[in-house]
């Protein structure tokens, strides 16, 4: 594949590689996208790749020609090994930077399994010599969207979080900054990216309501009563480490407002009221 593009997109069709790819696009640069299904993969800039990321044959084989390679995995219980594998394989291929999707507060010895996997592959990835930008975001706005059927039902936003703030973003600014990074020739280091300010849940629910023209009130749910609204929408391993995360997030460590997105863009970070406004009819009757 030494003629195909030298940026390669994993997880191409999820929710931050599709948005890196698009901002890739924005830029007029074509790129390899990584997916089981190669026909999801769309957009005229995109290049499908068949990979799957527990089959390392078939992974080696993406390499030839790779300079730069986008990172993503779900949050399974293999996505540590999967990622350490991918890292190891393009170590040896000579790719020569990674931009990794972490988290924010990624950590070896935290409750939290998301960050803890994210911290392992962090360091990982820095211990293999590659060069490395690691991306660790807050909440994705876009998280919402799972919550959108009880939102639409009773109009309650239910979640085990009080009156915590987190500083949630929008995947396109995720998007938008693996892109720079990826066409950029030095690695970023570590980025921990936010939108402009930190809301309570009252106040999303109170801008779905605006944004909708309905009354959405927030409720703050037992642990055990969020894991019975994400039956069925989230495996129960992710439905596990959700209630983690909001658990991290309750007691006020997701509150940070990063100026990495503006300083990276030149521009302010998304706010939450335009993605409310878009995304008005999915959370309305």
């Amino acid at each position: 594949m030494s003629s195909a593009p030298e940026i390669l997109v994993v997880g191409a069709t999820g929710a931050t590689g599709r948005a890196t790819g698009t901002a890739l696009a924005q830029r007029g640069v074509h790129y390899r996208a990584l997916s089981r299904d190669p026909s999801r993969v769309d957009g005229r800039f995109a290049v499908p790749v068949a990979g799957d990321l527990d089959d390392p044959e078939r992974i080696r084989d993406v390499f030839g020609g790779v300079r730069a390679a986008y990172l993503v995995t779900p949050s399974t219980e293999t996505a540590e090994l999967q990622q350490m594998r991918f890292i190891e394989l393009a170590a040896k291929a000579g790719v020569g930077h990674i931009v990794l999707l972490s988290q924010l507060g990624a950590r070896r010895d935290s409750p939290v399994r998301f960050l803890r996997y994210h911290a392992v592959v962090e360091q990982f990835a820095q211990e293999s010599g590659i060069g490395l930008t690691a991306l660790r975001p807050n909440l994705f706005m876009q998280g919402l969207l799972a919550l959108a059927g009880p939102i639409r039902q009773y109009g309650v936003l239910g979640a085990p979080i009080g009156d915590a703030r987190v500083s949630v973003i929008d995947v396109r600014d995720i998007g938008e900054i693996a892109a720079l990074a990826l066409t950029s020739a030095e690695p970023f280091g570590v980025q921990t990216l936010t939108g402009p300010e930190a809301l309570t849940h009252a106040q999303l629910a109170h801008e779905l309501g605006v944004a909708t023209g309905r009354d959405i009130r927030f409720d703050d749910v037992l642990p055990e009563r969020f894991a019975e609204m994400l039956k069925g929408v989230l495996p129960p391993w992710q439905v596990d480490g959700l209630l983690e995360d909001y658990a991290h997030y309750a007691r006020g460590e997701a509150a940070e407002v990063s100026k990495a997105v503006p300083k990276l863009l030149g521009r302010p970070a998304r706010d939450f009221r335009p993605f409310a406004a878009e995304h008005a009819k999915v959370f309305a009757q």
